[in-house]
């Protein structure tokens, strides 16, 4: 009898285990996230929250939130002179007009993307009144497909457009010359480089297929990848911020 209750103990400890891990996952994990007040600096780096189809628990726009953006911020300040501090970054609803407020915005697994009305209106604005995007934190084709399907609702006359290495915002502030180093340390197939134009012809946004830059400037201090790859994806988001605030 003993033997038994203590069986019966034993497994629902663990599916409480199991669904408080879930729960923590999908629901607490929500009201962890909080946002930031910045420093009125020259910077500040908007991480657009927007609607999800659940994909990945509605919260893959919060992935590596907010360390990417801080480490991000702490190289850019001490290797350019752009005014920015680690704090300088803010969640931004994609459907309010707040969005306005920061010309430079970071969006982190659009496959899981699925915008209202009023976020396609939003999106269409801000590319198209001198804004400009990083998408990042994707990897394979179904992640693509979503994403292409919600910028042909947003842009049904645009499409995007493959990027070389020879295009100048690998050249901005530092030269990148290997845009495939990251493959080996992110999922999917090789890194891939798409650009995407505002009404005007400039380039207003830059999908980073089979890539996850915010892993590398989240991590830097975990040890989790090796030196090069790492400090090129430093390199490379500076090289973003830099060509976004001088096009």
């Amino acid at each position: 009898m003993k033997r038994t209750q203590t069986i019966v103990l034993v497994t629902g400890c663990l599916v409480f285990g199991f669904v408080a891990v879930i729960h923590a996952q999908f629901g607490f994990f929500r009201d962890m996230i909080r946002q930031n007040d910045p420093p009125p600096t020259e910077l500040v780096i908007a991480r657009w929250k927007f609607g999800t189809n659940g994909r990945i628990g509605n919260m893959g726009w919060s992935h590596n939130y907010p360390d990417a953006e801080m480490h991000l911020n702490q190289l850019l300040s001490e290797a350019t002179g752009v005014d920015v501090k680690p704090e300088s970054f803010r969640i931004v609803e994609l459907g309010s007009p707040d969005v306005f407020k920061y010309p430079f915005a970071y969006v982190s697994e659009p496959g899981e993307m699925e915008l209202s009305e009023r976020e396609l209106v939003n999106f269409r604005q801000f590319i198209d009144r001198g804004g400009f995007v990083v998408v990042d934190d994707f990897d394979g084709a179904w992640q693509m497909d979503q994403f292409r399907r919600q910028m042909v609702r947003a842009f049904p006359d645009r499409s995007l457009i493959p990027l070389t290495r020879d295009h100048e915002i690998f050249h901005t502030f530092f030269d990148i010359e290997d845009l495939e180093i990251w493959g080996p340390y992110v999922p999917g197939s090789n890194p891939i480089f798409y650009g995407f134009q505002n009404k005007y012809g400039d380039l207003a946004m830059i999908i980073c297929f089979n890539n996850d830059f915010a892993n590398f400037w989240d991590w830097i201090d975990q040890r989790r990848y090796p030196l090069k790859p790492s400090s090129e994806a430093f390199r490379m988001g500076i090289n973003f911020v830099m060509y976004a605030t001088t096009h």
